[in-house]
C-alpha cells in the first residue's frame, strides 16, 4: 500500500441518488466523460457499481459488468483530489473481491494508450495486454485506440 495512503476507504453499492455526484467527478476527471445516462443505464441494467468514500467524501467509483465467469471493468475513477495516494489500487482490489465472489475467472478492461498512470497500475496489478480496439475512444482529433487487457483472477 502507498505510504501516502492515510485513510481506509469504505465501499458501498452505488445508489441512483449518487449519480449526480459521481457525474461531477467524472466530468472533472476526463475530457470525454461518461454521461448521466451511461451511469443510470448501468444501474438499471444491474451492473456491479460501487462508490468509494473516504471520511464520508466521495473519492471514487467503479462500474463492472459480470457475465458468467468473466468480469468486464467499464469505468473506474478516483477523483482528481484523491489520485496518486494508493486509492486506485484499493478500488481495484475491491473489484477483484467482488468479481471472485461472483465466480469470475478473468477480468477484462480497455484503457487509452495515452493513460500512462492507468497502464502502470494495471500492469502492477498483473493485467496483460491481449489486443487493441481501433478507434474505440473519442479524442480531441478524431478517435483513439483502446488497449485491451486481461487479468486471471
Amino acid at each position: 500500500m502507498n505510504a501516502v495512503l492515510s485513510r481506509r476507504p469504505a465501499f458501498a453499492p452505488m445508489q441512483p441518488e449518487e449519480v449526480d455526484a459521481v457525474l461531477a467527478i467524472e466530468q472533472r476527471a476526463y475530457p470525454f466523460p461518461w454521461s448521466r445516462a451511461n451511469f443510470a443505464d448501468s444501474l438499471a441494467s444491474g451492473y456491479s457499481a460501487w462508490t468509494c468514500r473516504i471520511a464520508g467524501d466521495l473519492a471514487g467509483y467503479a462500474v463492472m459488468m459480470l457475465v458468467l465467469d468473466e468480469a468486464h471493468l467499464l469505468n473506474v475513477t478516483v477523483a482528481p483530489d484523491w489520485q496518486r495516494q494508493g486509492y486506485g489500487r484499493l478500488v481495484m482490489q475491491h473489484l477483484f473481491e467482488v468479481a471472485r465472489s461472483h465466480e469470475a475467472k478473468r477480468m477484462f478492461l480497455e484503457v487509452r494508450p495515452t493513460n500512462a498512470p492507468g497502464l502502470g497500475l494495471y500492469g502492477k496489478l498483473g493485467f496483460v495486454t491481449i489486443g487493441r480496439r481501433r478507434g474505440y475512444y473519442p479524442a480531441g482529433a478524431g478517435r483513439e485506440d483502446a488497449v485491451v487487457m486481461v487479468l486471471t483472477l
